[in-house]
């Protein structure tokens, strides 16, 4: 029983390091991504290079919400 218990603690612990893990690294794309320097990020790209530009850093896809729930610790 005691096993059992220790082995759903280190569970839930791999669990959130990796949840922050995954946090860590999508803020990292977000604070390097060209948008955040330019002076109005909002604005369309006015010529297909700068266009080009501001897509050329890694997209990080999203997981799907099956996968998203597969990963979720129930209990």
């Amino acid at each position: 029983m005691r096993t059992h218990q220790l082995r759903m603690l280190a569970g839930k612990i791999a669990a959130v390091v990796s949840e922050m893990n995954d946090a860590q690294r999508r803020m990292t794309v977000l604070r390097t991504a060209p948008d955040r320097y330019l002076t109005n990020p909002g604005e369309a790209p006015a010529t297909y290079a700068e266009f080009l530009a501001r897509t050329s850093g890694p997209l990080l896809r999203e997981p799907s919400a099956r996968h998203r729930a597969r990963l979720a610790p129930r209990g």
